[in-house]
């Protein structure tokens, strides 16, 4: 059972999560959280494997939120909720550990896959977006190599580049001809290599360094 916490400023949100949630049969929601600093003590006293979480809230932002829930230990998955185009802590979010984001307004099913995928340490960008998440970190002239870049092997650097395209385990291991258990390998020295959290975070750095450009 993935264990929820879901917060949000408007209770009419919080219910609506929550009922769309505790109707499938794998999740269950354990808490909810009106504000920032609910956000973390629930976080601390409920231990949810997932929090999804609003990004503008009273007493304590989201953006705060996320970085206190994600120095936790362990630390659960944070997925960001959204309205894109207002606002602006989308990508302090992100950097901040949360591991995707979802529109307010999206389809009723991503919901539910955000939550599974983050459980599964697989982050989950709204497609509706993407595009503009990687542009607005990638729109500089690309960085130099890094000495975390040179510690990468051949293999983990086709890796890196197959989830800068936006690939999921199971096409990246179709595509590079190998099990989806190494691809889950690959991913994790990847990660620990760049020092970065997350895969969106990895993402970020293929981009800005220049491993892959959107043509």
């Amino acid at each position: 059972m993935i264990r929820v916490l879901v917060a949000d400023d408007q209770a009419a949100a919080r219910t609506g999560l929550r009922l769309l949630l505790d109707g499938e049969p794998d999740i269950e929601v354990v808490g909810e959280a009106a504000d920032g600093h609910d956000v973390v003590a629930l976080t601390e006293r409920r231990r949810p494997d997932v929090v999804f979480t609003d990004l503008r809230m009273p007493r304590m932002d989201g953006l705060t939120a996320i970085s206190q829930v994600c120095a936790l230990s362990p630390a659960p998955a944070v997925i960001a909720l959204t309205t894109f185009d207002t606002d602006e802590y989308l990508f302090g979010a992100l950097q901040a550990g949360a591991v995707g984001f979802v529109l307010k307004d999206s389809e009723p099913a991503l919901f539910v896959n955000a939550v599974r995928a983050a459980h599964q340490g697989q982050g989950l960008i709204d497609p509706q977006v993407t595009r503009r998440v990687v542009r607005r970190f990638a729109q500089t002239s690309p960085r130099p190599a890094t000495a975390e870049l040179a510690e990468l092997t051949p293999r983990e650097v086709d890796v890196l580049r197959s989830l800068a395209r936006g690939l999921s385990n199971a096409e990246i291991a179709e595509d590079l001809f190998i099990s989806a258990g190494t691809v889950k390998v690959h991913i994790a020295r990847v990660l620990a290599k760049l020092g970065v959290a997350t895969r969106v975070q990895a993402v970020i750095y293929a981009h800005r360094h220049g491993l892959v450009t959107w043509d």
